[in-house]
């Protein structure tokens, strides 16, 4: 499994969208596709399902299932790796951005939580204070601006 260029890449995610989107509330492409790195090793989608069985069957249908578990499915679809990440309305946007990255941002992020003593999720699940209250998660945006960090739109995201 090598690394594919930018816009094959683009292309199989948007076939892969487009057959489970009928099973699911909400479906977006992350990872290096999003942050519109020329090569891609691996196609990250994260999604919210409305029809689970369906949607599982359909992901079956794919390709070979390396990983199923709760919270993410690893198919390879031909030679292709992609990871479907499964949230729901409160984790979204928080596992959208962990799932987006880059690696070296969620570092970054995560250290200015842990400077702060705060906390954030790689689950999803938010940014938490000390006291363990979720302070922010409902978008991308929020979670950056309770860093006290402007917001970077995804390719900025080194």
């Amino acid at each position: 499994m090598g690394k594919i260029l930018l816009d094959r890449a683009e292309k199989i995610a948007e076939a892969i969208v487009a057959k489970l989107k009928p099973y699911c509330k909400k479906i977006e492409v992350a990872g290096s596709i999003r942050r519109r790195q020329p090569w891609v090793k691996d196609i990250d989608i994260c999604l919210i399902p409305s029809d689970p069985w369906n949607l599982h069957h359909e992901i079956k249908g794919m390709g070979q299932v390396r990983i199923s578990g709760n919270k993410i499915m690893r198919v390879m679809v031909g030679s292709e790796q992609v990871d479907l990440y499964f949230a729901d309305e409160t984790t979204w946007a928080t596992l959208f951005l962990i799932r987006t990255g880059s690696t070296e941002n969620n570092i970054r992020l995560c250290l200015r939580a842990k400077q702060r003593g705060w906390h954030l999720a790689a689950d999803g699940s938010g940014l938490f204070n000390e006291a363990g209250q979720r302070i922010a998660g409902d978008s991308e945006q929020s979670i950056y601006e309770a860093l006290g960090l402007p917001y970077q739109e995804p390719w900025e995201r080194k």
